[in-house]
């Protein structure tokens, strides 16, 4: 039987074959948000993600977005309190 893929590992296999960033940090950073809404116990519902990509040369900050968003797809992005993105070219 295999391994459930963690949500970071999922995000990061689908930006890294989308999107082929040259840097890329996926962290889970749900633990610092216990108490606050959307916060559950296993984590996996808060992350940052850091992605330095030429794919975004050229585009604005909602469209850089809109593509990380689109790249992940909606039932990832669904299954994700919050998500802080830091995108550059």
């Amino acid at each position: 039987m295999s391994e459930k893929m963690s949500v970071a590992k999922e995000i990061e296999m689908r930006l890294r074959e989308g999107l082929s960033p040259r840097e890329l940090e996926v962290v889970d950073d749900s633990e610092s948000h216990r108490g606050h809404s959307g916060f559950q116990e296993g984590g996996e519902s808060h992350f940052n993600v850091c992605m330095r990509a030429t794919v975004f040369e050229g585009k604005s900050r909602i469209a850089r977005h809109r593509l990380v968003h689109s790249t992940m797809g909606p039932e990832l992005i669904g299954r994700i309190h919050a998500l802080a993105l830091d995108l550059d070219v």
